[in-house]
């Protein structure tokens, strides 16, 4: 079944060069597998991230609950001063901490943005009389009233001076901490009777 080699120079051998070939060999695919496995486990974490990034971008929102509008009836000024908003976290949201929730107003009077811890609204959320003002549960609600003719109290905050009228449109988004946007679009009545509006 086996032959057998009675010629000696017929035989293989086996010398220092093919050996440091073969360790050679050895090594450069043993570094090579490193650097595969190395990038591969750094795009797989990468991978995670963006994911869990772009779920929260998704479902981590607010939704607005209910809208409304204080009139000022004066004779000097016949507008909205004030908008209320009773807003609650979005089905399969995490917690939102809504000091840390941006608001952008846009209407006639131009673009404004602002957190809703600068001191252009008021937060209160209605299951926590703790002062705190992260929704936790999806039966959290929480008021937010946004003053659009607030003045200037300090240095470090601005005045809205936003004004709206009868039969004016104002577009509100409010944006998470981790971006994901909630829009209500406020269109004033052109004929308001009540100081209390819903918009």
């Amino acid at each position: 079944m086996f032959e057998t080699i009675l010629d000696e120079e017929e035989r293989g051998q086996v010398g220092i060069g093919t050996l440091i070939v073969f360790i050679a060999m050895v090594l450069v695919a043993a570094i090579a597998a490193g650097v595969l496995i190395n990038t591969a486990g750094f795009l797989q974490t990468q991978a995670e991230a963006t994911g869990e990034e772009s779920t929260a971008q998704v479902s981590d929102r607010l939704q607005v609950v209910s809208q409304s509008g204080t009139f000022n009836d004066s004779a000097a000024k016949e507008e909205i001063t004030g908008l209320d908003f009773v807003i609650a976290k979005a089905p399969g949201a995490s917690n939102i901490d809504l000091n840390e929730v941006s608001v952008e107003l846009i209407g006639a009077d131009g673009q404004e943005t602002f957190l809703l811890s600068d001191g252009n609204a008021t937060v209160d959320i209605f299951t926590d009389n703790d002062g705190n003002v992260v929704l936790t549960d999806n039966s959290d609600r929480a008021e937010v009233y946004i003053n659009l003719n607030r003045t200037v109290a300090s240095e470090s905050t601005t005045a809205l001076g936003y004004s709206l009228k009868e039969g004016d449109t104002l577009s509100v988004t409010f944006t998470t901490p981790s971006g994901a946007t909630t829009t209500a679009e406020i269109r004033v009545p052109s004929t308001i009777v009540d100081k209390t509006v819903r918009l």
